[in-house]
């Protein structure tokens, strides 16, 4: 069949289909990486935003219990109260610079009855692996504390935890063990502690503001998608060419074909030149 009309059948239209489906594809992976990269900008501007900040109380951003905002996330607030000792919790599976540990979660009693989670910080595994080999005691009687809020974490199906540690900060979850109302929807990361005690579990590290590789690999994406319809035409027009081979245009091409590649290719002076370099 001379000429184009050979793409008018089902072989290309089949081809022209994945192409197409491959091209969506690669739009909505596309998509997806912008998607990504948009959440990781929000979480930066939360990181500057409001990690620096001078403490406020806990009331005047969280007015009740229930009450959290995700912009609100690494603000940092003033608390007042008492630790329960008796009821610490560990959170486990929790690595720091690609060593596994704990976080230790302490309850704290504020002067108005409430309950607020602190997490007072990191401990690396001990000796025995499911539990740390010391835990520092908080401080005893009333202290005042500044933390950072963060989001408590869902249940992840499937992770279980021993008695007296929990696999997520699930804290309704904590709340089933006390006789409080508890903030239910954010806890704090501990700042500092007044009194002090003289020593305490590893503190959180301000986030890496880093957007990561998404922008790039969002174009990426687009970029293969382009590539499938270059590739289809590639693969069109070699066809053509098979077909057409004894038209004399096509005749014509394929000779300024040949003397292009004739004359790039190099002489037997310019090969033994690099024989004897290469040497």
């Amino acid at each position: 069949m001379k000429g184009w009309r050979f793409v008018v059948n089902l072989r290309w239209a089949a081809y022209l289909a994945v192409t197409v489906l491959f091209a969506v594809a690669c739009g909505l992976l596309s998509n997806w990486q912008f998607d990504r990269r948009e959440q990781a900008l929000a979480e930066i501007r939360k990181v500057t935003e409001n990690w620096d900040r001078e403490p406020v109380p806990l009331e005047q951003v969280l007015p009740t219990v229930d009450s959290f905002d995700d912009d609100q996330k690494w603000t940092p607030v003033e608390l007042r109260g008492s630790y329960l000792t008796d009821e610490q919790v560990l959170a486990r599976n929790r690595p720091f610079n690609g060593r596994p540990g704990f976080e230790v979660l302490t309850p704290l009693q504020l002067d108005d009855g409430s309950v607020f989670v602190v997490d007072r910080g990191w401990l690396p595994v001990g000796n025995e692996q499911d539990y740390p080999d010391d835990v520092p005691a908080p401080p005893v009687g009333e202290v005042d504390v500044v933390v950072r809020l963060k989001p408590g974490e869902p249940v992840l199906p499937g992770r279980l935890a021993p008695d007296g540690q929990i696999a997520t900060v699930h804290l309704p979850k904590i709340a089933e063990t006390l006789d409080a109302p508890l903030y239910s929807e954010a806890y704090g990361l501990l700042v500092s502690e007044d009194p002090a005690p003289d020593t305490r579990p590893l503190a959180a590290l301000r986030p890496a503001e880093d957007e990561g590789s998404h922008l790039s690999y969002a174009f990426q994406w687009i970029v293969f998608g382009i590539l499938g319809f270059l590739g289809l035409g590639y693969a069109i027009r070699n066809e053509y060419r098979i077909r057409n081979a004894d038209e004399p245009e096509e005749q014509e091409r394929a000779r300024k074909r040949e003397r292009k590649r004739a004359a790039r290719a190099p002489d037997d002076a310019e090969i033994e030149d690099r024989i004897l370099a290469d040497r």
